[in-house]
C-alpha cells in the first residue's frame, strides 16, 4: 500500500468520508443487515432508521421527508426529474438548462434530443454567471421544465436560484436545480428557494458513493424513474442501500452544524491559496466570479501549460487537483464549462481546479504553495 502522504485539493469531485459517519453506517452492514422490506422485526427495525435518515436530510434542506426520495446518486435524481416532467406533462417537449451544467445533465438533454424532445442550452456570461432576463424570454408554451444547477462544479459560480424558479412558476414551468455541490457550503432552504426539484449526492459532503436525493415538492406531479418493488413510496424502486442512507443522515447533521464555521475557515485557506499563486506564478489567471461563488472552490489558469501536464507534476508531489468535472478529466478536450464563458482553447486547456473541505490544513496550503510555481515555471521552460 502506498503511504505516500496525499495533499487532497478535489473535495468537488469527491469527499473523504467523515469518522462520524463510518462510525453511524457500520453496524448496518455488520449487524442489521435485514432487509427494511421484510414483515418481521429484524427488517422493519431497519426501516425505521431509514425513516430517521430521511428526516435528517430533510432537515438539511428544510424539506418535509416526505419530499425526500433516495436514489443511487446525484445524476440519477437529476435525470428523474427531467423525465417526471416530461412523463407529467406529455404535451410539453421542450427542456432549458445551460451550457456549464454538469456533463451528465448536459449528456442526458443530448439523449433527449435523440428523442426528438426540444433542447436549449441557454448561455453564461464571462464570469460563469447568467443573465436572469435571458431566462424569461427563453421559455416557450411548450417548455416542460428549467434545469439549472445552483453552484458549477468547475468554477464554483452561483446561480441566484430564487429568481429563476420564481421567473419559472410565474410561467407555469417547473424547475429543477443540482445543488451537490452545495450542502455545508451554501445555507439551502427549499421553503426559500422554492424550487420543483432539487437533487443531492452524499459523497460530495463525507458521505459514501452510491447514494443520492432528489427533493420533490409536495403536490408536484412525479413519475418514478426507476419502477421495482414499491420502496420510496412507490417513487424509486430497489432495495435500499441501508447503511449509506444512514450514512448520509449523519453527514446531512455533520454539514449543518459545520456550516458557519467551517465556510469561514474554509474560505480564507481557499483564499489564501488562490492569492499566493497568483502573486507567485506569472501569468495566472482566475476562472469565474471572485465573490459569487462557493467559498471552496478556486479554478486558476496557467498561462502556456497544458493541465495534464501539471497534474502528472501534480500527481508526483502527492497533490490532487483537477482540470474539470470527476466525470470528464482525461479528455483532451478543454473544459466545455470554460469554452462557454468564452475562454480560448488555450486558457482553458491549462486551467486546474482546487476544492478544499472539512480536512484541508493551512499546512497543506502552504506545501502547495511552496511546490506549484516551481513546476508551473520548469514547464514553461
Amino acid at each position: 500500500m502506498n503511504s505516500r502522504r496525499i495533499y487532497y485539493f478535489d473535495n468537488n469531485a469527491t469527499t473523504r468520508v467523515a469518522p462520524e459517519v463510518v462510525v453511524e453506517m457500520l453496524p448496518f452492514l455488520t449487524e442489521q443487515w435485514g432487509n427494511p422490506s421484510s414483515s418481521y422485526g429484524f427488517g422493519s427495525r431497519v426501516a425505521q432508521e431509514i425513516e430517521h435518515a430521511r428526516e435528517k436530510v430533510a432537515a438539511l434542506i428544510n424539506a418535509d421527508p416526505k419530499e425526500i426520495i433516495f436514489t443511487s446518486c446525484g445524476t440519477e435524481s437529476n435525470n428523474a426529474a427531467i423525465q417526471s416532467a416530461l412523463l407529467t406533462n406529455p404535451t410539453k417537449r421542450h427542456v432549458i438548462t445551460t451550457a456549464v451544467e454538469h456533463s451528465a445533465n448536459i449528456k442526458f438533454c443530448e439523449h433527449l434530443k435523440r428523442q426528438g424532445f426540444k433542447i436549449t442550452l441557454m448561455p453564461v456570461e464571462p464570469d460563469g454567471s447568467i443573465d436572469i432576463h435571458l431566462l424569461e424570454k427563453t421559455i416557450r408554451p411548450e417548455t416542460a421544465i428549467v434545469s439549472i444547477m445552483y453552484a458549477n462544479n468547475e468554477t464554483g459560480v452561483l446561480f441566484p436560484i430564487e429568481e429563476l424558479a420564481a421567473i419559472c412558476r410565474s410561467r407555469g414551468v417547473l424547475f429543477h436545480t443540482d445543488a451537490v455541490q452545495t450542502p455545508g457550503k451554501v445555507k439551502l432552504d427549499v421553503r426559500e428557494l422554492d424550487v420543483d426539484f432539487l437533487s443531492l449526492s452524499a459523497h460530495k459532503l463525507h458521505a459514501p458513493k452510491g447514494i443520492g436525493v432528489l427533493f420533490v415538492k409536495k403536490r408536484t406531479k412525479f413519475a418514478p424513474y426507476i419502477i421495482g418493488g414499491g420502496q420510496e413510496r412507490g417513487q424509486r424502486g430497489g432495495t435500499e442501500n441501508v447503511a449509506n442512507m444512514v450514512a448520509f443522515g449523519r453527514a446531512a447533521e455533520l454539514a449543518m452544524s459545520t456550516l458557519i464555521d467551517e465556510n469561514t475557515r474554509v474560505k480564507a485557506l481557499r483564499d489564501k491559496l488562490e492569492n499566493g499563486l497568483m502573486k507567485s506564478v506569472p501569468r495566472t489567471a482566475r476562472n469565474g466570479s471572485k465573490t459569487h461563488r462557493l467559498p471552496n472552490t478556486s479554478n486558476l489558469s496557467f498561462d502556456r501549460v497544458e493541465a495534464g501536464a501539471i497534474l502528472k507534476q501534480f500527481d508526483h508531489l502527492g497533490i490532487c487537483a483537477s482540470s474539470g468535472s470527476a466525470c470528464t478529466t482525461g479528455s483532451i478536450s478543454p473544459s466545455h464549462v470554460l469554452t462557454a464563458m468564452g475562454l480560448n482553447s488555450a486558457r482553458a486547456k491549462g486551467s486546474i481546479r482546487f476544492s478544499l473541505g472539512l480536512y484541508n490544513t493551512e499546512e497543506e496550503v502552504d506545501y502547495v504553495l511552496k511546490h506549484v510555481p516551481p513546476v508551473i515555471q520548469h514547464l514553461r521552460d
